[in-house]
């Protein structure tokens, strides 16, 4: 049986991004699971039970998958980051507001992947590990659209100058920001070195009006 690997089927979302370059996309679609959360992760309990439930139910959902002949790695883990009020959104505002980070984890699922089939895992799972969070899990499509991009590669701490960096691009060629900021987590945290860890960095943008 053939093992798919979205990231390779949607490289210019994954695979593809250059990490010497700031690229624009316009992202399809896509299916995710996703809990919503407050805080800094290091120290977040609430962002660990977050991924204690993301990670159970989409092996799960591929376990499920595998059996009905559709094979393929499951999705890396994405973050999506926010402040109350955008208009203060900065890496500085961030560093300094740490219990008040916003986020939404979430992991991309294949298009196959229907609401009954996540039903079915979300008792499968509550049955044999319960975790913490799957009160919160829930199963949606989400358009992003049209946004910049890079691939960083280094700790998740010192990514703000290439998150200024991308920002001041996205104003020189004629954009502003629109929506949340969108980390992709291409690297274990676990078993690689923090300047090893490979990120895609993503900001929707439109249009200045």
């Amino acid at each position: 049986m053939k093992k798919t690997d979205f990231k390779k089927e949607l490289k210019d979302y994954y695979s593809g991004v250059s990490a010497k370059e700031f690229s624009i996309v316009d992202v399809p679609p896509l299916k995710f699971l996703m809990i919503d959360g407050q805080g800094y992760p290091g120290t977040s309990q609430e962002y660990q039970d977050a991924l204690q439930t993301l990670y159970p139910l989409s092996y799960t959902l591929k376990f499920m998958g595998k059996k009905k002949g559709k094979d393929y790695v499951v999705m890396p883990l994405e973050g999506l980051w926010w402040a109350d009020n955008m208009s203060v959104f900065s890496t500085e505002f961030f560093e300094k507001n740490k219990d008040a980070w916003k986020w939404t984890s979430m992991i991309m699922q294949p298009d196959f992947i229907t609401q009954e089939m996540v039903d079915k895992v979300v008792e499968e799972v509550k049955e044999k590990k319960d975790p913490p969070a799957l009160s919160k899990a829930r199963f949606e499509t989400f358009t992003e659209g049209l946004s910049a991009q890079i691939l960083y590669f280094g700790s998740y701490s010192e990514e703000g100058p290439t998150i200024e960096r991308m920002h001041k691009n996205i104003k020189d060629q004629g954009y502003e920001l629109r929506g949340k900021h969108h980390e992709i987590y291409l690297s274990d945290p676990r078993r690689t070195k923090p300047e090893r860890l490979k990120t895609i960095i993503r900001q929707p943008i439109e249009k200045k009006s």
